[in-house]
């Protein structure tokens, strides 16, 4: 049977690179297959993964947990039948919940091994009243507390106690027992997207409530929006003036870019005001951002006119 594991969490935790890093340091004699559920029209996060492994299935435009069932469940079949993998992986969209997923795979004779929430510990206060959070957390039965050493011991406390209180409201239960699904979970800290082989080889979702009668999560009323805009010719200081002061209600700005002053292709990573920038050395058509947030589209129409060198197109995706 094919084990897979779900990896979960919000925007700009560190999901693709704990899943790129675990990939490369502990499953380098296994055939691995990557699922990406990406969000927004243009898959950065598949790209990057492409370079460490060749079988990334996308799937685009919004979030498994509604829209694109029937098209998660096919494309798994696909790539098992044509790839043939021992493990699966799969990363979901920060904007989507876990357990439709873990769901999906269920039905299809997969053995989900354990579905793994990537908290930013640094950050999650900015997002911790979201509800998409609390379902991740609700659905998943390892809550990684990645970014550990940027916040002191007092600190983990105070997200671990959070988190508890959290996991127990939003537990997915099964309506008819009342019972949670998963029946255990524990805590991970780790830092710079680093995980020990043992939380693979050990954890267990154990016995597993009837999932038939599931107490299904609600959509927030308030949607993530993701929207790409391309970048003309620019320089380095200029681009990085654009990112470090975007508005608040901008959670995330990811994409890959060609600078005029820089001869390398850079990726671009902002969560929350957290910049950084890292070599690509693939390909690329033109530059772009991906850029995610809640009520964006004004700021984002703002933010074209005062930046020369940003276009943005007429269209925007909602997830």
């Amino acid at each position: 049977m094919i084990s897979a594991f779900v990896i979960t969490g919000f925007l700009g935790v560190g999901k693709t690179t704990m899943l790129t890093n675990s990939v490369k340091q502990h499953f380098p004699d296994k055939k691995i297959a990557i699922i990406v559920n990406e969000f927004g029209d243009i898959g950065v996060d598949s790209t990057i993964l492409k370079n460490v492994h060749s079988e990334v299935l996308e799937i685009s435009d919004g979030c498994i947990c509604c829209q694109l069932a029937e098209e998660f469940e096919s494309g798994v079949q696909e790539i098992i039948a044509k790839y043939e993998p021992e493990i699966l992986f799969v990363e979901t969209s920060g904007a989507s919940e876990p357990f439709p997923i873990y769901y999906s795979l269920s039905t299809l004779g997969i053995s989900v091994e354990g579905v793994i929430c990537v908290i930013d510990s640094k950050n999650y206060k900015n997002y911790v009243d979201d509800e998409i959070f609390k379902y991740q957390i609700g659905g998943s039965n390892i809550l990684v507390l990645n970014k550990s050493d940027l916040v002191d011991d007092r600190e983990i406390g105070v997200i671990e106690k959070d988190i508890i209180a959290i996991k127990e409201k939003y537990n997915i239960k099964n309506t008819m027992t009342g019972e949670p699904i998963f029946k255990n979970h524990f805590f991970v800290h780790t830092s710079q997207g680093k995980l020990s082989r043992e939380i693979f080889e050990d954890i267990s979702l154990g016995e597993i409530e009837n999932l038939d009668d599931v107490e299904q999560a609600s959509q927030s009323s308030n949607p993530l929006i993701s929207k790409t805009i391309y970048i003309r010719e620019t320089t380095f200081d200029i681009l990085d003036q654009f990112i470090t002061t975007l508005p608040t209600n901008i959670y995330r700005a990811k994409g890959l870019v060609k600078l005029s002053d820089v001869d390398d292709t850079m990726i671009v990573n902002s969560s929350f005001g957290d910049v950084h920038y890292d070599k690509y050395d693939g390909e690329i058509k033109g530059s772009f951002l991906v850029l995610i947030g809640k009520d964006i589209d004004k700021v984002i129409a703002e933010l074209d006119n005062k930046f020369d060198f940003v276009n943005v197109p007429k269209f925007s995706l909602k997830g």
